[in-house]
């Protein structure tokens, strides 16, 4: 049965009227089959461009010229063959520019954290405090004698030891 035979191509309404009907009856058929032979969500998108495809060749749809449906299976079948045989289905995209996918290599900065845990260890509590704060959180020393509740020659003298053992250690490790 065709849906499209004798309606007047002059008519846009009667067209789109047809072809809304034509996706009544036949979408769940061509829905199947597109569901055989790829994925569901694959499967959808081939039968919207199906019905696209009918919308945009209307014409071709008359009694005389044989199956709709078998007209539908066939745009189907042949959008799904096109998508397979395409880049897409290969994960392969077609562009003119070249990008460098490389990460950077962040090992000399974990190496870097390491060493200066390691240098900061042997410190006390409180030249590591001065010191990460100072450096590590970019403090002044009077910020840092406000946050360490102690006063700000305290904060100095601290710093002063602790960077001459930090010196020390360095010059006995290299």
């Amino acid at each position: 049965m065709t849906l499209l035979a004798g309606i007047d191509d002059s008519a846009p309404s009667s067209i789109s009227d047809s072809v809304h009907e034509l996706v009544e009856q036949h979408r769940p058929a061509v829905l199947a089959y597109a569901r055989r032979l790829t994925d569901q969500h694959l499967a959808e998108d081939i039968v919207q461009e199906t019905f696209i495809r009918a919308w945009r060749h209307a014409d071709r749809l008359h009694h005389h010229q044989g199956s709709v449906r078998g007209w539908l299976l066939k745009v189907a079948r042949n959008l799904i063959v096109d998508r397979m045989r395409s880049a897409y289905a290969r994960h392969e995209t077609v562009t003119g520019h070249t990008y460098d996918t490389t990460l950077p290599d962040h090992t000399d900065g974990i190496l870097t954290s390491i060493e200066v845990i390691s240098l900061l260890q042997p410190l006390s509590r409180e030249h590591r405090e001065v010191l990460t704060l100072v450096y590590l959180c970019g403090r002044t020393l009077n910020e840092a004698s406000l946050i360490l509740g102690v006063p700000s020659g305290t904060v100095k003298s601290r710093h002063f030891y602790a960077m001459r053992g930090l010196r020390k250690q360095c010059s006995a490790r290299f």
